[in-house]
This record gives C-alpha cells, structure tokens and sequence, in this order.
C-alpha cells in the first residue's frame, strides 16, 4: 500500500531568474493541523478528551493517529482500539479532528501520556531520562536474526524516493517506508513532518496486524532522529535506513536496544552505526 497523493495545492507565484521576471504555477506541500482526541473507559462512562495536536499533511490520518497512539505505548496492537473516526461531536466537519476510541479494559492513564509528551517536546529532561522513557514503555531490546544484503540497503533510499509522488511535485515532503529485506515495498507514506511519516508507515502496519514490524526495514527521506528511531524501536523494527545523518541520541538508542541504524544512505555508500552485524 502506497501512502496518499493528494497533499499537493497549486498557486500562482512570481519567478525571479538571473535578470528575468515571469508568473507560472507552483505545487505547495499541504499543512493542516490535525487534533488527535481519545475516547477510553473510566468507571461507567466513557470519556472523551483532547490529546495532541500535529501539523500534517491531509491523507492517511487514521494511520497517522494509530502511529502516533502506538509510538506514545497508548496502543499496542488494533485490538486496542474499537474505532477511529473523524469528529462526530457538535463543531463542522473539515476533517481534521480524528477521535480514536479504545476497548474496554485497555488501560490509559492521561496524566502519564501527558509526561511523556512534555518529555518528548523538551527532547528529553537529559539524555539519560529519555532513554529511560524508552525502556518504560515496554521496548524490548530487537532479536538478531534479519539481515540485508549491502547491495540492498544502498538500492532502497531509491525505491522510497519511486513513491514520492507528492514529493516529486512540491519537493517538501519527508517520506518513511516499510520494506522487506529482500527490498519489497510494503508501504510508503509522506508528510511535512518526518515524525508523522514515520507514525503513517507504523499506524498502516498496525491497522493491518503486521506489528511487530520483526522482518522489515524502514526507510526515512531526512535524518534519523532520537524520535524516529524510538518510533521504530516500539514498532520492532530491526533496521532503520536514514538517507541523512543521526543525532547522538539516537545512535545511543539504537545501541540500547540492538538495532541496526544505518545513516548517509546515498551516493551508493552508507554509515552503519550500531548492530552492524545484520549487514549482510
């Protein structure tokens, strides 16, 4: 499955170039906000209350929600949820209010959800303390047992960038995928945020019961954040490919948790900077 194409809007725009002036059209990436409201159970009744609130690209917002769920340990497989719907409370219908309901006796504390979101906001009270939140949503440290042929993991930046089609027409759009290690697509998503790339890619997997993601490979367009690979490490993914660089604190929750990260992926050569033995 291939992620939507519709996150483009044309306009009208003035061209300068060296000492000429025309007008032509331009394709623009969409940005929209797009709140995340969760329904749970609490005694007798069900509660309903704001979340989060992400600036996305309009198109896959359930998955877009369901990744997101999944990355913050809210959610850890569909069975968790009963629904995802868009608003069906009293305001107008524009599509950018998703409400995610879960099942009776899925346990959702907001006060906890809430510290993890200032967490992630601040980048972490230290270094130490996010990794330790890591570890506090249930991650396990990744098996040993996938590998990818080197030849592989240079040819797949490619074959993310086939399905950028938005991409290919604004030229601002981040991208993350889902891949087999033999090099099948299984999934590619866009959006103006790498981060809901990311949570797109992970909340189709989940929505279709393929997490966790033990025998794949993702992709990402940009670089490979502490944020990304926590998303990847909670969806179990062994291998993460960055056509970018790594931050520091990523390459440390890599290491914690054995996955192979792979940074610089372009030019026909890439970095490998922890787990390198799953390079085949």
């Amino acid at each position: 499955m291939i992620g939507s194409r519709g996150g483009a809007r044309t306009i009208r725009v003035e061209r300068y170039r060296a000492d000429e002036r025309s007008r032509s059209r331009d394709a623009l990436a969409v940005e929209e906000p797009m709140e995340i409201r969760l329904s749970w159970i609490e005694g007798d009744e069900r509660r309903v209350e704001p979340l989060a609130v992400t600036m996305r690209t309009p198109g896959d917002d359930f998955e877009l929600t369901a990744g997101f769920l999944h990355g913050e340990g809210v959610v850890r497989s569909t069975d968790d949820l009963v629904e995802l719907t868009y608003c069906t409370g009293p305001e107008e219908q524009e599509y950018n209010v998703v409400e995610a309901r879960l099942a009776p006796g899925v346990d959702f504390d907001p006060a906890s959800v809430r510290r993890n979101f200032y967490t992630s906001s601040s980048c972490g009270v230290c270094g130490k303390a996010s990794l330790e939140s890591v570890e506090a949503q249930g991650c396990e440290v990744l098996a040993a047992e996938t590998k990818v042929a080197r030849e592989r993991i240079v040819e797949l930046p490619g074959r993310l960038r086939e399905h950028q089609g938005v991409f290919s027409r604004t030229g601002g759009l981040h991208a993350a995928g889902l891949f087999r290690p033999d090099g099948t697509t299984e999934t590619v998503m866009e959006d103006v945020g790498r981060h809901n790339a990311v949570d797109k890619a992970v909340g189709h997997a989940l929505l279709h019961r393929s997490l966790p993601a033990r025998d794949r490979v993702m992709v990402v367009s940009g670089r490979a954040s502490f944020e990304v690979v926590q998303k990847a490490i909670a969806a179990g993914v062994p291998m993460l490919v960055a056509v970018g660089a790594p931050s520091s604190l990523a390459v440390d929750l890599a290491r914690r948790f054995h996955q192979t990260l792979v940074g610089f992926a372009r030019d026909g050569g890439f970095n490998v900077y922890s787990a390198a033995e799953r390079v085949g």
